[in-house]
Order: structure tokens, then C-alpha cells, then sequence
């Protein structure tokens, strides 16, 4: 699994690796900028709610609007820095192909070119993933503040949900839908070990914002070590 992992590492400086990041990172940045300026806009009605609320545009009415959008701030940036990766996780399937491909030249030049998935299949995909993903952690949301289980179930849960959707995409290239989740069952155990550590890789800044590019590339090589293994 390590090994896999190294030629994952191994393989960023690669141009296609480099444009798909560049590209990703791009495209989240500018829907983060655009929730930013919805942001700015709610925060500047707040203000004004806050001073209409106190009847009087005082200093300290003043104060108070300052000091909530000072704090609002805070929490809009440390929210985009969190959910980055995850807006990325949106983006990062549309590119698949490029980076699929990248990785079968250099390390499996003997394969034919793999089913690339329709558009439309690939962002509701992506897009139900994510939702899924936050869903569930919500759900799991009060048990991860119990001491010591709750740091383990953070990983097992989100490993479980990466390690499927990550495996099942790279499968979806060489097998019909039914067919990669039917394969991914029968590797449920190399799946979700390697999900654990997708998982992991997350919750590392400046890593996690690079591990959705990993990821894709990592699933990959286990997903072809599964089929000659199979075979």
C-alpha cells in the first residue's frame, strides 16, 4: 500500500498533475471569493439590523457591529481553509482522465485507454459525494467529541466514504457501474484501509488541499494491484 502511496508522492511534479491543481485550486478559489462577497453583503445587513435593532448609531451600537463582523470574519475564513479540500473533492473527478492517464503512461503503458465517464454522471457524482460526506459527519457530529472515540470514528467514518467513492471512480473507467461496486465489495478490506489513510491525509494541512490529486492517482494503482491480483 506504502508503495502505491510513494508513486503517488512520486508522481506530482508530473504536467498533468500540475495542471489539474492549478486548475481545481483556481476554480475553488473563485467560488470562495464569491461566497465572500455574499458574505460581505450579509455581513453589512447584519450591521445595519443591529443598528436599527438599538435605535442609535452610537459608539458603542458601533462597537458591537464591528466586533460581530470582526468575528464573523474569523469564522467565514477558518470555514473556507476547512471545507477547501472538500470544494476541491467537487472539482478534482471532472479532471479524472487526465490524471488517470498520466498515471497508466508511466506505470501501466500496456493498458488500453479507459472508459472516460459523461460529464453530466461525473458532477452528480461528485456533487452527491460531498453531500453525502458532510451529511453524515453532521450526523456523526456528537459522537466525535467523546474522548478518544470520537478521534477514531472521525477516520473510520471518512475513510469508509473516500475509500468508496475514490475506488468505485477509478473503477468506473474499466468496469460498467454495477460490475466497480460489485469489485469494491470484494475489496471491501483493501478499500477501507486505504480509505483510513485518504482519511488521514485530509486532516494535514497544506497536504490536504494536494490529497484529492493523490488520492485519485493512489486508488488507481490499488485498484489495478486488486485486478491483477484477481486475475
Amino acid at each position: 500500500m506504502f508503495s502505491d502511496l510513494s508513486k503517488a508522492f512520486g508522481q506530482t511534479g508530473d504536467p498533468a498533475f500540475r495542471k489539474v491543481f492549478f486548475i481545481s485550486a483556481g476554480a475553488s478559489l473563485v467560488i470562495f471569493a464569491l461566497l465572500w462577497s455574499l458574505a460581505g453583503y450579509g455581513f453589512s445587513f447584519f450591521d445595519a439590523m443591529i443598528v436599527d435593532w438599538a435605535e442609535s448609531d452610537g459608539w458603542f451600537v458601533s462597537a458591537l457591529g464591528t466586533a460581530a463582523q470582526a468575528l464573523s470574519w474569523v469564522l467565514v475564513i477558518a470555514l473556507s481553509l476547512i471545507l477547501f479540500p472538500s470544494v476541491m473533492l467537487i472539482i478534482i473527478p471532472l479532471f479524472l482522465e487526465d490524471i488517470a492517464r498520466a498515471v497508466e503512461a508511466k506505470h501501466y503503458p500496456e493498458l488500453e485507454p479507459g472508459r472516460e465517464p459523461p460529464l453530466a454522471e461525473t458532477i452528480v457524482g461528485s456533487i452527491s459525494f460531498v453531500g453525502v460526506t458532510l451529511l453524515v459527519n453532521l450526523i456523526a457530529l456528537p459522537f466525535y467529541f467523546i474522548p478518544v472515540v470520537g478521534y477514531f470514528l472521525i477516520y473510520i467514518v471518512n475513510g469508509y466514504l473516500l475509500g468508496r467513492e475514490y475506488f468505485e471512480m477509478v473503477a468506473q473507467r474499466r468496469f460498467a457501474l454495477a460490475d466497480a461496486k460489485k469489485f469494491r465489495k470484494q475489496n471491501r478490506g483493501r478499500v477501507m484501509i486505504a480509505g483510513f489513510l485518504l482519511a488521514f491525509l485530509l486532516t494535514v494541512p497544506i497536504l490536504n488541499i494536494v490529497m484529492p490529486i493523490w488520492a485519485t492517482a493512489f486508488m488507481l494503482h490499488r485498484f489495478e494491484r486488486a485486478r491483477r491480483d484477481a486475475a
